[in-house]
């Protein structure tokens, strides 16, 4: 009499060693099709963009390339000045008129000795107090804007312009008070006002890095603050997930 033997699933005979009746086979993704991250996640810089293979860094913030050479072009321009306004007036016989009208009435170069600070700050103290006041700053500024330049995020356009300008001023200025224990300053701007002639502080070429430098580093400080405020009022787009 045969014995009666249990029917074999179809199934089961198909199923290799170690698999399971019932057990689902993994799902195969293609490549490339995970799930986007959605924006804002991390903390990366909201600016920052990875690169197409997803692997890479995003754009490499500025180069001290660009610090160094924005400084240089700033520091020559500004020490060049100074050394033909101090060979051309301490050159003129004596009695002479040491003043070059550039505009009549407006603005001159003249030759002017700067003992003090920005406006004259400091100008009447003691020699043994004022010079080392100073060079302790010039060094410290020196070293906030390399430390800040670091720091930089992509799309800072006006502070990577504005922190090698400052940079350059001051090394300039600070070149002056190792090299002559004052800082030479040329330009003199003046007007006429109710018959009496208004002069403004006598500058430099380091003078004007400097403040435009300043003004650089505050137009990127409320563009941030914008841009922030921008960001944080942005609506947050739900990530795209493959299903299962």
């Amino acid at each position: 009499m045969p014995h009666d033997e249990a029917p074999v699933s179809s199934s089961a005979a198909s199923e290799p060693d170690g698999a399971q009746v019932g057990e689902r086979a993994p799902r195969l993704e293609p490549d490339g099709a995970r799930s986007a991250p959605s924006p804002g996640a991390g903390d990366a810089h909201p600016d920052v963009v990875a690169s197409a293979d997803g692997l890479g860094p995003g754009p490499h913030r500025p180069s001290y390339l660009f610090l160094v050479v924005v400084t240089v072009v700033g520091l020559v321009a500004d020490l060049a000045s100074k050394h033909w306004a101090k060979t051309h007036f301490e050159s003129m016989r004596p009695g002479a008129d040491k003043r070059l009208v550039v505009w009549e009435d407006a603005v001159s170069f003249i030759f002017a000795k700067n003992r003090g600070g920005a406006w004259g700050l400091l100008q009447n103290e003691n020699e043994a107090l004022r010079r080392p006041f100073f060079l302790v700053v010039s060094v410290a500024a020196i070293v906030f804007i390399v430390s800040l330049y670091r720091k930089l995020q992509p799309g800072q356009s006006a502070l990577q312009w504005g922190l090698p300008l400052v940079l350059g001023g001051a090394l300039g200025n600070l070149v002056d008070r190792i090299r002559y224990g004052y800082v030479v300053d040329f330009i003199d701007i003046f007007m006429k006002m109710d018959g009496e002639v208004k002069h403004w502080p006598t500058f430099n070429v380091a003078d004007i890095a400097i403040c435009v430098g300043v003004g650089l580093m505050a137009v990127d400080m409320f563009t941030s603050r914008k841009e922030h405020k921008r960001h944080a009022a942005a609506v947050v787009v739900p990530a795209v997930v493959v299903p299962a």
